[in-house]
């Protein structure tokens, strides 16, 4: 009898790599804000989107993945080997802190699902007052930081579950809202021909496209399962056009059933925060089921959002322990427990999701500052998603001091003019993002916001500036006390 092979290594297959890059980019409610700020026309974006935008950046993450493959750091070291490590250190400082308003509005996420679980309805805005909210969401950063250094692998796991659970959510809300329409229900948005999709192109159109990138960004976060796949020349590639179909399939699919059960003309104005439990709601009362589909969701929703938040944070940690840190980071910053975990980036995150909460506690109500941190990621997420394209664009400009086994446009040129487009589209779109999406020009809340937008960027990109300021003092003390 012949013995098994002691140390045969797992390859991960092409589509298990799609559904785990899949689960971590968009979720069902990233349709919700776009219906809202851009109504039925969002469709047309979407389309548009997906082939000028999401399909190239898929992509192009191929190239620069399978370039450099045996980088633990991700987009950090694509940057960093195609240009400098200084560029390299501020790509990972605002990967590291474009996390951390997720991480706040993920939170907040987790209190709506259960406020929909126990409450059943949409008053939560009305029995919780704003400092209530803050307090809640700070309270759970806390207990998931304590949790990550209790509970390891299994947040992971539960990450995957609770992220096939929501895409399978997904995928019943689109085929489900299909068969009630095609069994009598009216389609709500009227009228819904031709005209409808046609975009308005104005400022707002165009300053609420940042939260479509936000949306739809993160295929480089495939990058590190290069070295888990048997034949990554090949299937890579593979797994991110199916990461592209599955994305252009919920948000182009997944819109056109929200405009069965919404006016796209008059949507609720708690659409972005309250708008996924509705739909449930909505779709469930149309097939008869009551509100059983909307609690089901409530409970997938609560464990999508709790597993999200746990690799979140454990991610953000991770910048503070590259090898690029130690040039840049103060040591007190890098210093780890015995698990490994730089514990003191843990308190760097717990006091700018603080400084978060306290400039959303001068916010009207619970619904404003959902909507608010919503837009701040919608200029954050996009500003970092530009260094991918920068990485390619200066690879592509030094392309012979780099090997691939797949390139993405075999002509220089064509490769610098699409990588070159992504880059000038991602940032126009994150800086238009400034403008706040809620608020009618001229009014204060429309400069209450913009102020704020500014303070927030200000806050978390400026940081970058003050660590290697603080990293050199350290080596000039660390000097004086050997000489």
């Amino acid at each position: 009898m012949e013995s098994l092979e002691p140390n045969k290594k797992h390859y991960l297959s092409w589509p298990v790599i799609a559904l785990i890059d899949f689960v971590t980019i968009i979720s069902f409610e990233n349709i919700f804000y776009p219906f809202q700020n851009q109504g039925l026309s969002v469709v047309i974006s979407w389309i548009f989107l997906l082939f000028a935008y999401v399909i190239p950046y898929a992509l192009i993450s191929s190239q620069m993945s399978l370039t450099l493959d045996n980088q633990a750091g991700g987009l950090a070291s694509w940057v960093r080997h195609s240009s400098n490590n200084t560029l390299g250190y501020w790509t990972s400082w605002m990967y590291w802190v474009q996390s951390v308003p997720y991480i706040v509005d993920v939170s907040n996420s987790v209190i709506v699902s259960f406020s929909w679980m126990f409450l059943g309805n949409n008053t939560l805005d009305k029995r919780m007052s704003t400092f209530w909210f803050g307090i809640l969401t700070f309270a759970i950063i806390l207990i998931f930081i304590l949790l990550e250094n209790v509970i390891k692998n299994s947040l992971e796991i539960l990450s995957l579950i609770g992220g096939g659970a929501m895409f399978i959510m997904s995928a019943l809300f689109v085929l489900l809202a299909g068969y009630a329409v095609l069994h009598g229900h009216h389609i709500a948005t009227q009228p819904f021909n031709w005209g409808a999709f046609k975009p308005n192109f104005s400022l707002k159109y165009f300053s609420t496209t940042g939260l479509l990138i936000f949306a739809m960004s993160g295929a480089e976060l495939a990058a590190p399962y290069v070295v888990q796949m048997r034949d990554p020349k090949h299937e890579f590639p593979k797994a991110m056009w199916l990461l592209a179909i599955m994305t252009g399939f919920l948000t182009i699919f997944g819109t056109l059933a929200l405009a069965m059960f919404f006016n796209a003309n008059h949507i609720p104005h708690d659409f972005k925060m309250n708008g996924p439990y509705y739909a449930f709601q909505l779709l469930g009362n149309s097939l008869g089921v009551g509100k059983l589909l909307m609690y089901i969701f409530a409970v997938v929703q609560a464990i999508f959002m709790m597993a999200q938040l746990a690799v979140l944070l454990d991610a953000s940690s991770r910048v503070f322990a590259g090898d690029v840190a130690d040039k840049f980071m103060p040591k007190w910053l890098t210093k780890k427990n015995k698990n490994g975990r730089p514990v003191h980036s843990y308190t760097m995150t717990t006091g700018l999701s603080l400084f978060l909460l306290l400039l959303t506690g001068t916010l009207p109500n619970i619904n404003t500052i959902y909507n608010w941190l919503l837009n701040i990621n919608g200029i954050i997420s996009p500003y970092k998603t530009c260094w991918v394209f920068f990485a390619f664009v200066a690879m592509r400009m030094h392309q012979d001091k780099f090997h691939s086994d797949y390139t993405f446009i075999k002509n220089k040129t064509g490769a610098l003019i699409v990588g070159g487009w992504c880059l000038a589209f991602t940032f126009i779109c994150a800086t238009l993002g400034f403008i706040p999406q809620e608020a009618k020009f001229g009014t204060g809340a429309f400069n209450h916001q913009l102020l704020l937008n500014f303070i927030t960027v200000i806050v978390l990109f400026g940081l970058g500036f003050v660590m290697p300021w603080l990293r050199k003092r350290e080596q000039r003390r660390e000097g004086m006390e050997l000489s």
